[in-house]
Parts: structure tokens; sequence; C-alpha cells
């Protein structure tokens, strides 16, 4: 790295350079909530058909198979690979529950809907899968520096 001088200033030559297109802060943002998309549907893919099958037990399908339970299943099954996939990369325990509430919360604020009758299975269904990005867009967007600038990571081993 050379430093110049312009002006009184010094300026590195790094720094002068553009960052190249998958460094710079929109693409890091967006890169991090696709991988997340991805994750949660790889979760939902691999693990909620473990839950289904789980379900379908004489022994449990009387509660397991109310739609507040399943689809509280269905944000587990899309939290777990989400947060396997954010702890690889060494993401903030902090961020990581931030991310996590914000997927239930998707589910969750429909919940009183549900129960006074407003809203059916499938509309839970559906408003949830559509809440649950937008809460955790806002997640992100509320932490944005740590996601657009790759801030997000663990200081703590924890």
């Amino acid at each position: 790295m050379t430093s110049q001088h312009h002006g009184g200033a010094s300026v590195t030559a790094e720094a002068e350079r553009p960052l190249s297109w998958w460094r710079r802060p929109a693409w890091t943002f967006t890169r991090h909530y696709l991988e997340m998309i991805v994750a949660m549907l790889v979760g939902m893919a691999a693990l909620y058909p473990l839950w289904s099958v789980l379900a379908g037990s004489t022994a449990v399908s009387a509660w397991a198979s109310r739609p507040d339970v399943d689809a509280t299943a269905m944000a587990t099954a899309m939290s777990i690979t989400m947060v396997a996939w954010m702890r690889f990369h060494r993401a903030r325990l902090q961020l990581v529950v931030e991310m996590t509430l914000a997927m239930y919360a998707g589910f969750w604020v429909l919940f009183p809907l549900l129960w006074a009758g407003v809203l059916a299975e499938m509309g839970l269904m559906m408003l949830g899968h559509v809440l649950m990005p937008l809460f955790m867009l806002v997640a992100m967007l509320l932490r944005r520096s740590e996601y657009a600038y790759g801030h997000m990571h663990a200081a703590d081993p924890a």
C-alpha cells in the first residue's frame, strides 16, 4: 500500500480504488439476505417434512395438527438451517437471535387473527411466509452497517 499526498492529506492508493462489485455494501447486504432466504428454503424442504411425519403419528396428531403449532414448526425448521448458516459465518449471537425472532414473528403476529376466526389456516401460511422475509429485512435494515459492511462477525467465542 503506497501513500500519496494530496493537498496536505495522506491518502492510500487502496482507498482510492473503487470496491469490486461483490465487496460493495449494497451487494454484501443483498447477498446476506439472499443467503438467509436460501437457508430457510433448505430448512423448509429438508426439515419440515420430518415434522410432518412426526405430527402424523396418532400420539401427537391432535395438538400437532393445529395451524398455529404447524406454523411454529415450519418457522423452526426454517430457523435451524438459517441459524446454522449464520453461525458458520460467525455472526454475532445477538444478530442470530434477532433474525430468528423476525422469522417467528412473521407467523406469530397473525395468530390472534387465526384464533379469532378472521384468518384461515391457508391464509396464515401464505401471509406468514410473506411477512417472515419482510420482518427479516427490517431486522437487517435496523443494523444495516453490520450487514452491509460485513461487521456482523462474532467477537466472542459464543
